[in-house]
């Protein structure tokens, strides 16, 4: 498959773009034994406060998630603007990836409900804003990393999509890999190619669960600028991590413990280790 040469590529990649939004009983009779005067006590009906703020890459309403009687992520209402970068810690099993799945549709909720980008969870239009960065990449037997980059800019309709792929392998230190299947990449490896698809296409809002597993540190230096250039373009983050030294990056940290949120509110604030220990900062 024919691509660009490396000597036609910038010393950076393409800004990741934001795509564009895909363009929301009758009353019971009273026994005849009730005398006719007797007057009615009507109760008002408060109608919710509508929502005024900026508008929200996400917005969940009671969002929840159980396994039985065992409760994975307790009635949660949250709500994220457009463009704005967070992070979420906590300990293994408080609800980071839970909460993550539930909003990129991969999970049903239990109760409550949840729109990205304005779209309902799971819908097509909603599918189409959000690019999901996993810390377990699936890969095509078949397919080589240039093939996955092609298939996922032309599913996602990328313009100029060859020039960002180059651009992106060459950042990752992938180039003399792109034709090579990820499959039979090493952890490490495999993470990189994973980034490679979750930037070369336009979004809206990136879901990312635990990026830093297995990068060295070039990788690791390449995603923390990506992160930078996709949220300078407008779009919004939530990056799940326990690379607590990344945490800071964030304009806002949301902390999960026991399916519970125990903060939310700014980085520079909280008692990081204490948050990703699952111990709340009312018990310090």
């Amino acid at each position: 498959m024919t691509r660009p040469t490396s000597s036609s590529k910038s010393s950076r990649p393409n800004r990741p773009t934001s795509g564009q939004r895909h363009k929301s009983t009758p009353a019971e009779n009273h026994p005849k034994s009730e005398p006719e005067t007797r007057s009615e006590t009507k109760t008002e009906v408060t109608e919710p406060t509508p929502y005024t703020g900026p508008p929200l890459a996400i917005h969940t309403t009671e969002l929840g998630k159980s396994y039985g009687d065992a409760p994975a992520l307790l009635p949660l209402d949250l709500q994220i603007a457009e463009g704005e970068r967070v992070s979420l810690i906590g300990h293994n099993g408080s609800g980071k990836t839970t909460l993550i799945r539930m909003l990129t549709g991969m999970l049903e909720p239990s109760q409550g409900t949840a729109t990205v980008a304005g779209h309902p969870i799971a819908s097509l239009e909603a599918r189409a804003a959000v690019s999901y960065l996993s810390d377990q990449p699936v890969f095509y037997d078949d397919l080589t990393v240039w093939e996955h980059l092609e298939y996922i800019a032309r599913l996602h309709g990328t313009d100029d999509w060859e020039q960002q792929a180059v651009d992106l392998i060459d950042m990752l230190g992938l180039t003399p890999r792109a034709d090579d299947l990820p499959t039979t990449f090493s952890r490490g490896l495999k993470q990189k190619a994973a980034i490679a698809m979750a930037f070369v296409r336009p979004f809206e809002l990136m879901l990312i669960d635990e990026p830093f597993v297995g990068l060295d540190r070039t990788g690791r230096e390449a995603l923390l600028e990506l992160f930078s250039l996709a949220h300078s373009d407008g779009a919004a983050l939530v990056v799940a991590t326990h690379e607590l030294s990344s945490v800071r990056e964030g304009q806002r940290l949301i902390a999960l413990s026991g399916g519970e949120m125990t903060y939310d509110g700014s980085p520079g604030e909280a008692d990081v280790n204490a948050l990703t220990e699952g111990i709340r900062l009312d018990e310090l």
